[in-house]
Order: C-alpha cells, then structure tokens, then sequence
C-alpha cells in the first residue's frame, strides 16, 4: 500500500515562457522560486507548501487548441482566501473566467486558463465566501 503525505507538485507545459511568467507571477500573484539549471527553460512557484513548475515545450500533447473555460476539462485547483476579491482581481486583469459560485462541489470556483489553455480552478469554501 501507498502512504502519501501530500501534494508536491504539478507540472505544466507552456510555449512562450515569458509570456507564461508574466501569468503566474504578476495576474496570479504566484512566488518564483529557485529551480535547477536542467537543459530545457521552465520556471517554478511556490504555492503554500507545494510547488507548480513550469515546462517550455511547444510541441507538448497537453497543451489545450482551444482555449475555451470548462470546469470538465483538466485543470488543478488554488485555494484563495476571498472569492470576491480574487474575481475582481482577475477582471481588472481582463482574464475570462468562468463563474461557478453555488457549484454542487461545495466550492465557491473561478475558472481561468493560463496564456496557453492550461485550466486552472481557484476556490473557496461556500460558507466562507
């Protein structure tokens, strides 16, 4: 049997990682931390106690033609602190994002895709929005 102790990390593929820095660093607010001079270009954050590492690989099978929100699609998921604002945040940067306030999950969610398609949930607890 298999004894986890958490999620480290997730990794995604990108095309233009400046464009892809510019993303998760000044819209999502994520830290960029240290990574290792590998032989390919990425970049990787900081979320809490997990990391998100970035991939520059343009002919990646993962990265999505259509760019469309969907909450069926693969995507993870970043827990926030106030829905409210974070909606208005995103906005303010004019990221479409696709609204599920009162979703069956029992998450308040806000869908986003990153420059590249990749989906990404940001939640809060329905009791806590």
């Amino acid at each position: 049997m298999i004894k986890y102790s958490g999620l480290h990390h997730v990794s995604l593929t990108v095309t233009d990682l400046a464009r892809a820095k510019q993303f998760y660093g000044s819209v999502l607010c994520l830290l960029e931390i240290q990574r290792p001079d590998f032989d390919f270009t990425g970049a990787w954050y900081a979320v809490e106690n997990q990391q998100l590492h970035l991939i520059v690989l343009p002919t990646s099978q993962t990265i999505r033609k259509d760019n469309y929100l969907s909450s069926r699609e693969g995507h993870f998921a970043l827990r926030v602190k106030n829905y409210d604002d974070t909606v208005a945040w995103l906005k303010k940067n004019e990221v479409e994002i696709l609204e599920k306030p009162t979703s069956k999950s029992g998450f308040a969610q806000i869908f986003c895709a990153d420059p590249d398609g990749n989906l990404i949930e940001l939640n809060v607890d329905q009791q806590d929005r």
